[in-house]
């Protein structure tokens, strides 16, 4: 049998705002592949930051680990390019194919792509007119690409989507009405939050019509009945309490899958997986060694029928976003272990996104509540992840047990949070936020008219 070529999509801050997982967005092409292939439900990142969460998909480790601590535009690399997904594949037979969104070196160049198309890379907002146009230019780029390629070896095809990444469009369309859209479950509904998802319905619009491209040109170049097809995204939505925070809404992704054969065809997969699983299954699919550096678990037998589940827990962390915010978690089915190495005791607002919803809190007070350096949530009784349980009683045995759960990995994995005493230093040259800081990038964030607050 012919090996798999392999399609990689991703989107920026998606989260799980899809309409395959229940949302109200704009969604229907993506939507379709989710009943045409396998939707897990239970995915989790390895990082709810761009670039250690992706460091993390296309190394198969630890971004503490690989290197990717914090954003490559802020100064982190991989420590090792050849352990990338695309060198791996590359040395096994396959041609790989980089286009649009890359976010893991400062120059494409380094990654070792055998070819980059489109506009790759990463992206100055000074210089970008249109984050829409944009991504349809790079999806257009690959279409015409899969319409020309000559297959004289299996394809890794590489495309990220700046979509849904801040700022979003300013104006949406007449169907897109955020007085009957809701607010994310862990935030006030108020006008500000609505208009905001609103925006982001409109920018996740621009995702689904470029996949829907894109996946069209897959089917009429024949590639649907010899290909692993992968849909996701990097961490969760670009609002508070969820990107760059280790609750689900922060380290909750999207993961959709296809292949021929795939034994869960239409099937919604509750088991817990993780970023770090794609790249053994992909091994698994397509016949080839796994890498001996791998921390993941293949999904493979899920997808054929054979298991259930492939894992009990997943691990996720944060160590470098705009600002230092060291924290690390475990999670199980059931329950939720965080915890924060800092001596920081409040929000890190510059690890939040500027935006109105931002804002609302802001005016409301929010750089004044404290946060627990450490927490536990029963999931199947608290979802949202509101109620500590860490000085429970009940639950003292659940704690002890994550505690030390925590403890070996970051062992194991030769954590450097162990190894500097909670001070992991930042490369040279390097550039942090410091923790008083409001906003990642002060000088260009304008609050709402009828803002009080001082930036």
């Amino acid at each position: 049998m012919d090996r798999l070529n392999v399609f990689y999509f991703h989107t920026h801050d998606s989260g799980r705002y899809w309409s395959p997982y229940g949302y109200k967005v704009p969604t229907p092409n993506i939507e379709n592949f989710a009943k045409e292939g396998t939707i897990f439900r239970q995915c989790f990142c390895a990082g709810p930051t761009c670039s250690p969460s992706r460091s993390a998909l296309l190394t198969g480790y630890t971004p503490h680990q690989n290197g990717m601590q914090g954003l490559v535009n802020r100064g982190w690399q991989l420590n090792d390019y050849s352990r990338h997904l695309a060198q791996f594949l590359g040395r096994n037979g396959y041609h790989s194919v980089l286009c649009g969104v890359q976010h893991v070196a400062p120059d494409s160049s380094m990654i070792g792509y055998d070819e980059i198309i489109g506009s790759p890379g990463q992206f100055d907002e000074r210089e970008l007119a249109s984050r829409e146009d944009w991504d349809y230019s790079n999806t257009d780029a690959v279409c015409r690409y899969l319409d020309s390629y000559k297959r004289d070896k299996p394809l890794f095809l590489d495309l990220g989507w700046l979509n849904t990444h801040r700022e979003y469009p300013q104006n949406t369309s007449p169907d897109i009405n955020p007085n009957y859209l809701r607010a994310p479950d862990v935030l006030y509904d108020c006008r500000e939050t609505r208009n905001d998802i609103a925006r982001y319905c409109e920018s996740v619009r621009v995702v689904d019509n470029c996949f829907a491209e894109v996946y069209d040109a897959l089917g009429r170049n024949g590639y649907l009945n010899n290909s692993l097809i992968i849909l996701t995204t990097d961490h969760g939505i670009a609002f508070p309490f969820m990107k760059c925070n280790l609750y689900d809404t922060g380290i909750g992704v999207a993961l959709l899958m296809d292949y021929p054969g795939n034994k869960m065809k239409g099937q919604a997969v509750d088991s817990l997986v993780s970023h770090y699983d794609i790249f053994p299954t992909i091994c698994d699919l397509a016949g080839l060694e796994k890498p001996e550096w791998l921390q993941g678990a293949s999904m493979e037998p899920i997808l054929s029928g054979m298991k259930e589940k492939v894992r009990d827990c997943i691990f996720s962390e944060v160590t470098y976003h705009a600002a230092y915010e060291p924290k690390r978690c475990i999670r199980t089915e059931r329950y939720k272990y965080i915890r924060h190495f800092d001596d920081h005791s409040r929000h890190v607002l510059a690890n939040i996104d500027d935006s109105y919803s931002k804002t609302f809190l802001l005016d409301a007070g929010f750089p004044s509540h404290p946060v627990d350096r450490e927490m536990l949530f029963d999931l199947y009784l608290d979802p949202l992840e509101r109620e500590n349980l860490i000085a429970d009683p009940a639950y003292g045995e659940i704690r002890d047990g994550l505690r030390r759960r925590l403890d070996q990995w970051m062992s194991d994995t030769d954590d450097p949070l162990l190894r500097y005493g909670h001070r992991v230093p930042k490369p040279i040259g390097a550039q942090v936020n410091p923790l008083d800081c409001v906003s990642p990038r002060l000088k260009d964030f304008e609050p709402s008219e009828d803002s009080d607050y001082e930036y």
